[in-house]
């Protein structure tokens, strides 16, 4: 199955590439975007980030996808579905940002739901996790109505985080 693109209701994602440098920039350089992802970040952090999950779509043929309304337009967001180290262990993340004036929409839930979506039937995989911030309850309420519970209370990349998982 390929999983260059894909469809929700109301969305289309298509594969990160270097091509999305400057969207990645635009996110990585919006506030409130990045408010509960460890703050804006520069240029290297931004160059990383970018390099690191193009890596990540070599490797394993899934990753981070930008995402646009199906009615077209500039990207509203991003989604991802990528490996992520866990306290040692190997987990598969959920995950997704969102620019402000598409919050409260339901497009995360959507996004999430789809992604989990592709995990099973594309990757055979029954098991995957999310990390947030403790304060962004907006995002545990996201993940808690696409069947994540919380687990557990972490420290990742040095900061508090929530761990939540599939039940």
């Amino acid at each position: 199955m390929n999983l260059d693109r894909f469809t929700t209701a109301r969305l289309e994602a298509v594969r990160l590439t270097a091509g999305h440098l400057d969207e990645i920039r635009r996110m990585h350089r919006d506030p409130a975007v990045m408010a509960h992802l460890g703050g804006v970040r520069d240029e290297a952090q931004t160059a990383q980030y970018l390099a690191r999950n193009l890596q990540h779509w070599t490797d394993h043929g899934f990753g981070l996808w930008i995402l646009h309304e199906r009615s077209g337009g500039d990207p509203v967001g991003r989604a991802v579905l990528r490996h992520l180290l866990v306290e040692g262990v190997d987990e598969i993340e959920v995950g997704y940002a969102f620019y402000p004036p598409f919050w409260g929409r339901g497009l995360a839930t959507e996004v999430t739901r789809a992604c989990l979506d592709l995990g099973r039937r594309a990757l055979g995989r029954t098991s995957f996790v999310a990390i947030t911030r403790p304060s962004n309850l907006a995002s545990q309420r996201v993940l808690e109505k696409c069947g994540l519970v919380f687990d557990r209370e972490l420290r990742h990349d040095g900061e508090a985080h929530v761990l939540y998982r599939t039940a």
